[in-house]
């Protein structure tokens, strides 16, 4: 089949769109934009990933540096888990500098990151930074508009669009000529824009790259490119159904200021007040209400711990702990660390059911606006998401959980029932036994579980391409040229 006609009016198109001055102005404005996006996301990546590298190799040092002494005391010593950003993390921020990078990690207690860059920075970054991702989701859409918003509309106005037709060129053949201008004419923006984003994507990986970052690299760039499509096709089907040219634009305008703006702060805000959360006091106050309820393993009158040494007695036929075979204080500590880690996480599971209701309320909108679809699907990739903080707190709390248990054995273990005396050494174990604990790494999430994650955001995504497509046949069969 030829696309002669077709290419024809894709091409006059764009000769006239770049007949229009404006076009350039905005065009080197973006550009700038992306330009600036691109140093200062290479510029947060780098230094984020330096200071946890830094850091978290200092904190290493510090564990393994520290002298002969009792485990006890150096699972309450504790640790660091420190966060770093993934490569597609310099293209898309995300929900990355509002939340922490780096977590304490200490016996009997659970903390949350700390240390996130909205912290440290001046208040513009509440408003939000200009990332790669930014440009492409919000401006190149309203860019499209721009373009194609007197598409149709302008030739009905000065008496073409009926010369067109009347000269055997179909409505269908119209309207894919004119998707193609105006496509022709935002990729001459995205493809270089694409080229640097793979070219910075190389280098900061030393141009060796895994299987699953060169995946989540391929999807991030077709997603964004099937959205602006999406933007061309709804760009000249307005234009098309409009009378007029301002029409047209005051319509087009009303769109991305309802897609890209009020329709997701009002879906946050909906959300938040359907499911919603507690406080992180109500929170932390719930988890030291139900510990108190089992019991508190400092303090040797506890029921439920007296009956555990109550037991203990009798089993291994002795009248006092010091007359145990292993250090009875560790056993208690074991399971004292056992059973305050359930209670938290039975209350996180609780609570990360909450903000599940909140992000599937958001996702479900994405059926209703490819934005969210395109955000979220940008942040999972990047690995920037809500989803991606939580997994990096359990896994910090696997490795506090397995640290604070090795103390507890190594105390169990190696250090005597008997309290020393007044002149004796204090009870101790050798330096070497700290090298026992693995040092920290996260590990991102891998695509499967992305795609897993944001499976509503993919299938909404067809979901449009096929609406879209639906749209362009009904719009070919019933539009007019007057």
């Amino acid at each position: 089949m030829s696309l002669h006609k077709e290419i024809l009016i894709a091409r006059h198109l764009k000769k006239a769109v770049f007949k229009n001055t404006a076009v350039y102005i905005i065009t080197i404005f973006i550009g700038i934009l992306l330009l600036y996006a691109a140093f200062s996301g290479w510029e947060n990546y780098s230094n984020q990933n330096q200071t946890s590298e830094k850091y978290q190799h200092e904190s290493r040092e510090d564990w393994l540096n520290n002298p002969d002494k009792n485990p006890h005391r150096m699972a309450h010593y504790g640790n660091f888990a420190f966060r770093k950003s993934t490569p597609l993390s310099v293209f898309e921020f995300g929900m990355e500098p509002f939340f922490g990078n780096a977590i304490f990690l200490e016996a009997h207690k659970q903390n949350s990151a700390n240390f996130s860059e909205a912290g440290f920075s001046n208040s513009m970054l509440r408003f939000g930074e200009i990332s790669i991702a930014m440009v492409l989701q919000l401006l190149l859409p309203l860019l499209i508009f721009f373009l194609g918003f007197n598409a149709v509309a302008a030739e009905r106005e000065n008496g073409t669009l009926k010369l067109l037709l009347s000269q055997g060129i179909s409505w269908k053949q119209l309207l894919t000529g004119k998707i193609v201008g105006v496509a022709s004419a935002i990729l001459l923006i995205f493809v270089p824009t694409i080229l640097v984003l793979v070219f910075l994507w190389l280098l900061l990986q030393d141009f060796t790259i895994s299987s699953d970052e060169t995946i989540k690299m391929v999807l991030f760039i077709l997603f964004h490119f099937i959205y602006l499509i999406f933007f061309c096709v709804i760009a000249v089907l307005v234009s098309a159904a409009s009378k007029t040219s301002k029409k047209a634009l005051i319509s087009l305008i009303g769109i991305w200021l309802v897609l890209t703006i009020i329709l997701p702060r009002t879906t946050q805000a909906i959300g938040a007040y359907l499911y919603e959360a507690p406080s992180k006091i109500q929170f932390n106050s719930a988890i030291e209400k139900d510990i108190l309820k089992q019991g508190d393993s400092h303090n040797p009158n506890d029921i439920h711990y007296k009956a555990i040494k109550d037991s203990l007695l009798r089993a291994y036929k002795v009248d006092s702990v010091q007359k145990l075979p292993f250090n009875y204080s560790g056993f208690i500590m074991t399971e004292g660390e056992k059973i305050s880690s359930r209670i938290y996480n039975e209350h996180l599971e609780e609570l990360l059911k909450v903000y599940d209701q909140q992000n599937s309320f958001s996702k479900a909108v994405s059926f209703l606006n490819p934005y969210i679809a395109i955000r979220n699907l940008s942040m999972g990739l990047s690995n920037t998401d809500y989803g991606s903080y939580i997994d990096f707190q359990k896994q910090a709390e696997i490795y506090r959980y397995t640290m604070a248990q090795k103390m507890n054995a190594l105390q169990v273990k190696y250090i005597s029932n008997k309290k020393p005396g007044p002149n004796d050494k204090p009870l101790s174990i050798s330096k070497e036994h700290w090298a026992d604990l693995e040092e920290f790494h996260y590990e991102p999430k891998e695509i499967p579980a992305i795609l897993k994650s944001e499976i509503l955001s993919v299938i909404s995504i067809f979901l449009w391409i096929i609406l879209l497509f639906a749209l362009l046949r009904i719009a070919a069969k019933n539009l007019k040229a007057l």
